[in-house]
Formats: C-alpha cells, sequence, structure tokens
C-alpha cells in the first residue's frame, strides 16, 4: 500500500498523481493478498484432508522430485520477463521477444527434465522418481503462458483479474488433489494436482490479459531484457541452491519417510514465508520502480514494509514453535508427530529468512539487480556448508543448520543492500523490535503455559485452542503496553487513514 506525503501530494508520476498512485498500489496489495489467502485456504482445506489419506513416504518421494525440478526452473525465464516491470517504457515487440525467449527456454527444460529423468531416479535410488519427473515435465510447457501476461498486468499493477485466475486455479488444483487421494493415485496425487493448477493458470491468464500473441526469435536489441534477466537468472539459481540443498542432501543419505517429516515440516514452516509475502513482493517490486527516484520515499517505504510486516509474522512464527505439538497432532494426525522438532526450529529461523526477502524488490526495482545476486550468492555459500555440517547429526542438524544460516543471510543482505536503500542496519533492527520483542516474550509465557497443562491430559485440539488463545491475548496486550503506536500503525493502515504529518518526512509508504 502506498499512502501519500503532504509534501508530494499532487505531483504526479508518469501523468498520475501519487494519490491516485497509492491508492492503485493499496488496491493491488488488497486484491494479490486477498486472493493469496482465499487460494491458501483452499489448498489448506485439501491439504488437510490429503494428507490424512497419503503416507510420510509419498511425501519424501515428491520431495525428491521437487528438487530436480526447481533447480531446472531457475532457468525459465521468469527473469526476462521481469524486465519488462523495470522497464521505463516497452513496445510490442520486445512483448513477442520476451514471449519468444520463454517458449525456447521451457520447451528445452521439458526435454532435459524427461530424458534426464533416470539419472535423478539413480542418484536418489528410487525408480519411481524417473516417472514422476516425466510427467511433471509437462510443468514447463505451462509455464510461458503464465508468466508473460501476469509480468504485463503487474506492470500494470492489474492483480484483479489475476486474483480470480489464481483462485479458480486454486480451486482445480484443490478438487484434483482429493479426487486423486480418494482414487488412491497415492504419490501421484501430489504431482497431477500442480498441473492442474499450472494449466488452469495458463489457460486462464491468457484469456483475461488478452495477450496471445506471436513469438518472436529475433533477439536483436534484446540486451536490457537479456541484461536484467541474467541477474535475476544468477539470483534464482543462488537461492535454489540455498532452498534446495537440505533437500539435496538428505535425500542421498535418509530414507524416504524421515525425509517426508522433514520436508512436510519445512513446507509448514514455511508457509508465511513462501505463500503471503511473495505476493507483497509482487505488487512491491513495481510500485519501487514507481517512485525509484525519491529515494526518501523508498527509505521510510521499505522500514515501514519491515516494521508492519513483522508485527505480523513474529508472532506467528513464535506461536508456531510452541504449538506445533498439538497443532500437527491436531491437523495431520498422531503420524505426523516426528514434524514437531523440525518446525520448532525452522520457525525461528525462517522469522529472519522472512525479513531476508524483503530486499531483493527494492534493489531490483532501483536497477541494481547484482546485488541480490550477491546476497543469493552468499546463501548459496552458507546454507549447503551449514547443511553438509549438520548433516552429521541427521535431519535434526540439518534443521539447526537453518538457525545458524538464516540470521548470518539476513546480515549478510542488509550489508550490501542498505547503502544502496539508504537505511543502517540499526535502522532495520528498530523497525523489527516492534513485532519480534513481544512476540517472543509472548512465546516464552505460552511455552511454560503448554509445560504446565501437559499433565492434565487434555486433548490436542483443545490444547491447541487454549494456547493460541492465550498466545493472541498476550501478544496483544504486550503490544498495548509496550508498543502502542505501532497498533495505530496498523490500524491506519487497515483503515487507510493518513499518518501524522511528522511521521511521513517526504515520501510515501508501500
Amino acid at each position: 500500500m502506498v499512502s501519500e506525503s503532504a509534501e508530494f501530494k499532487g505531483s504526479t508520476l508518469d501523468g498520475e498523481s501519487k494519490e491516485a498512485f497509492g491508492s492503485r498500489v493499496r488496491s493491488a496489495v488488497i486484491w494479490r493478498s486477498g486472493s493469496q489467502i482465499l487460494a491458501q485456504i483452499i489448498t489448506w482445506a485439501s491439504t488437510l484432508l490429503v494428507i490424512r489419506l497419503l503416507d510420510p513416504s509419498d511425501y519424501g518421494l515428491f520431495a525428491m522430485t521437487q528438487v530436480v525440478l526447481a533447480f531446472l526452473a531457475f532457468l525459465n525465464g521468469w527473469g526476462f520477463a521481469s524486465a519488462l516491470v523495470q522497464s521505463d517504457s516497452i513496445d510490442p515487440f520486445r512483448i513477442r521477444q520476451a514471449f519468444g525467449l520463454l517458449l525456447l527456454l521451457n520447451g528445452l527444460l521439458a526435454a532435459i527434465q524427461f530424458f534426464g529423468a533416470p539419472i535423478a531416479a539413480a542418484y536418489y535410488g528410487q525408480p519411481m522418481v524417473a516417472d514422476l519427473l516425466r510427467v511433471q515435465a509437462l510443468l514447463f510447457l505451462a509455464t510461458p503462458f503464465i508468466a508473460l501476461p501476469e509480468v504485463m498486468m503487474s506492470r500494470a499493477l492489474d492483480f484483479r483479474r489475476q486474483a480470480v485466475v489464481n483462485l479458480v486455479a486454486a480451486l482445480a488444483g484443490a478438487s484434483t488433489a482429493l479426487a486423486c487421494a480418494l482414487a488412491g493415485y497415492g504419490v501421484w496425487t501430489l504431482v497431477y494436482a500442480p498441473l492442474a493448477m499450472f494449466w488452469t493458470r495458463a489457460i486462464g491468464l491468457t484469456l483475461v490479459a488478452r495477450l496471445l500473441v506471436w513469438p518472436s526469435f529475433n533477439f536483436k536489441g534484446c540486451g536490457q531484457i537479456i541484461g536484467f534477466g541474467s541477474a535475476v537468472l544468477f539470483s534464482q539459481l543462488f537461492w535454489l541452491v540455498q532452498s534446495q540443498s537440505d533437500i539435496f542432501i538428505a535425500g542421498g543419505r535418509f530414507e524416504p519417510h524421515a525425509l517426508g517429516l522433514y520436508a512436510e515440516a519445512l513446507f509448514l514452516a514455511q508457509i508465511f514465508m513462501a505463500k503471503f509475502v511473495p505476493p507483497l513482493n509482487e505488487v512491491a517490486f513495481p510500485a519501487y520502480a514507481r517512485i525509484k527516484t525519491e529515494m526518501a520515499a523508498v527509505r521510510w517505504s521499505f522500514l515501514k514494509t519491515v516494521r508492519v510486516l513483522m508485527l505480523v509474522a513474529a508472532p506467528f512464527y513464535c506461536g508456531l514453535a510452541v504449538v506445533a505439538a498439538p497443532m500437527v497432532e491436531t491437523l495431520f494426525g498422531a503420524k505426523w508427530l516426528g514434524m514437531v522438532p523440525y518446525i520448532q526450529l525452522l520457525s525461528l529461523a525462517l522469522i529472519m529468512m522472512t525479513v531476508q526477502i524483503l530486499f531483493a524488490p527494492v534493489t531490483n526495482a532501483l536497477g541494481k539487480p547484482s546485488i541480490s545476486m550477491f546476497t543469493a550468492m552468499s546463501g548459496a555459500v552458507l546454507f549447503p556448508v551449514a547443511f553438509l555440517v549438520g548433516a552429521e547429526w541427521g535431519l535434526i542438524g540439518m534443521a539447526w543448520a537453518w538457525l545458524v544460516a538464516a540470521p548470518l543471510l539476513l546480515l549478510a543482505t542488509a550489508r550490501l543492500s542498505a547503502p544502496l536503500i539508504g537505511v543502517t542496519l540499526w535502522d532495520i533492527a528498530r523497525a523489527m523490535l516492534p513485532g519480534l520483542a513481544p512476540a517472543l516474550v509472548m512465546a516464552i509465557g505460552v511455552g511454560f503455559a503448554a509445560q504446565a497443562i501437559a499433565p492434565l491430559g487434555l486433548a490436542a485440539p483443545v490444547r491447541l485452542a487454549a494456547l493460541v488463545a492465550l498466545g493472541v491475548a498476550l501478544y496483544g496486550a504486550l503490544l498495548w503496553l509496550l508498543e502502542r503506536d505501532a497498533i495505530d500503525e496498523m490500524v491506519r493502515l487497515v483503515l487507510r487513514r493518513r499518518p501524522p504529518a511528522e511521521e511521513v518526512p517526504n515520501q510515501e509508504a508501500i
């Protein structure tokens, strides 16, 4: 969301008043985030049913395929398409060039995955992996018809039509997952559901964007697309090394059942970071790009984003860590209780990761994707080394590796990015503190309460409800006593009220 400052009110940006621009960004955030929340509710509802029907070993096999899929997907050309967002102007020929690049790259990736699938299966010692990967190659063929219309609508901050398509796709994926699980398809359920969702999005976005263009394979003059996209591409490569190296390392050392517990714990712990923050970043990138000449606005906007997000993320992660046991037993069943120790450690690590991923949209919008590339490179070194060391103590050691590497990566990212944004490390720490400090105190209080009620033998749903209620009340009370300004800021944000003039030093907030 963008709130206009008193000084800039009435000025224009590309012929549009800043007040109008702010309204468009707020609307984009509401549509993108709101649709994401609703889509996740749909997905989670089906997941909770599916996960009770499938075995941890099914998720272990699926996790093995995801490493291969992710390492190829970084080449899918999304970064080249994203260059159209950062560009000051575009023409139809550049759109056709971007589409041609997307078709070439994704067709090649589909072929590589299809014919290279036996190699991955041999590494894992699981022949089924080859069959799964061959079918999943169809995902790449849908990507060009998702990426181009999504990028073009994002450039225009048109997230309403995207939201409708994404909700329809979520329903298609959820219904496919339920039907396959009930029919006894096992691990294939986890393959067919994403396929249904991807192809629904591909067809829907192409239709609503009216962007079925003829591709051009003449790439003369597309240096800006290649240059920007290449930096983003390498950033994605390093990010994938960082984020997928644990499954890659664990897949060759541990059996599918244990790996399935770890992989699902990681999925659950990453829900907020992976599902809710990226939609905000999708809006933030084009919004920052529009105000990139107003560095005071960029600085204030970034710090406000960190502050507001931590008011939500910190209590979520801290609360998840202390209620992991009754939550897993309630939602997934007793056979998944082995996830609990992993969730507790990963949740604390992901507080840092949630802040770390907020930097890339700003530095990319300011025309410096190389900074994101170097921070991703740092993660690509830190995390694999940590995982290799942690694996000596089993999967729990790999969870501890997250808790060691995540703060180090945040520090490295902040040191590289802060000078460009115009903030200091202390500015970032102060922005995190209003949400983080009360959340940690709340987690300690709820943890003691969980120990106190354990001897009572209450059913898991009852314990979960009681602990969640206590956590919400305790966090709210702590905010009221210690961080009342943070509450006022959240209220203004929800009600779209202007902040006092002294709080807005000549800038806008995203």
